[in-house]
């Protein structure tokens, strides 16, 4: 019985081992590649690459392993992340969620629309708020792996939304319920365009 808990109790620290969780100090040596297209503090200064920065650990670790394992497509990355090991992973995650995010602007022509969207969704179409999964102030859900969007590049989202609305899959590593491919496929490229344009500027 002894040998059976010392040998459970093994199992359980080598476990603990293989998942420790991300050093940012470490990431941010590890994540210098990605400073090209991320920017250096994961602000990217270009609206087609994500911010990274104030993003969750949960999230940016789950994209790199799609990314890396082939369950989600960006040709960018393309073999980026072959050689990382799953702690440069975590570390690379933890250094941009250690980060500040920047703050960008709503076009004012169509913010009252994406705001509307955002907060309230829209009963006739089926659509439910964003901020049932990513906050009011759009800093999304880190614990459950929901992504911080409050700042993010409008023309990042419009994509994201777009490749989610595909009838084909375009970006579909959004988990088994399928959550934002339902949401997406009920939004108008109006739709897009105007809670793209919102979020860019939200923030606390």
């Amino acid at each position: 019985m002894n040998k059976l808990i010392v040998s459970l109790l093994l199992t359980l620290g080598i476990t603990g081992v293989a998942h420790a969780a991300g050093d940012a100090t470490a990431g941010q040596a590890k994540a210098a590649v990605c400073g090209a297209c991320h920017g250096p503090d994961g602000n990217s200064p270009a609206p087609n690459f994500p911010k990274l920065a104030g993003q969750g650990e949960k999230y940016l670790t789950k994209q790199m392993h799609d990314i890396k394992d082939g369950k989600r497509t960006v040709l960018e990355m393309t073999g980026l992340l072959t050689n990382l090991s799953d702690q440069d992973l975590a570390d690379i995650a933890a250094y941009y969620a250690s980060q500040a995010g920047s703050v960008g602007a709503a076009d004012p022509k169509i913010v009252k629309r994406g705001e509307a969207l955002f907060r309230g969704g829209d009963l006739a179409k089926g659509l439910p708020a964003c901020t049932g999964c990513h906050s009011p102030d759009g800093s999304g859900n880190a614990a459950a792996g929901f992504p911080h969007l409050g700042g993010q590049h409008a023309t990042y989202i419009a994509k994201q939304l777009t490749d989610f609305r595909k009838e084909d899959g375009g970006r579909a590593n959004d988990g088994d319920a399928q959550t934002m491919r339902t949401i997406a496929r009920k939004l108008s490229d109006e739709d897009i365009a105007a809670v793209s344009s919102y979020i860019q500027g939200l923030h606390k």
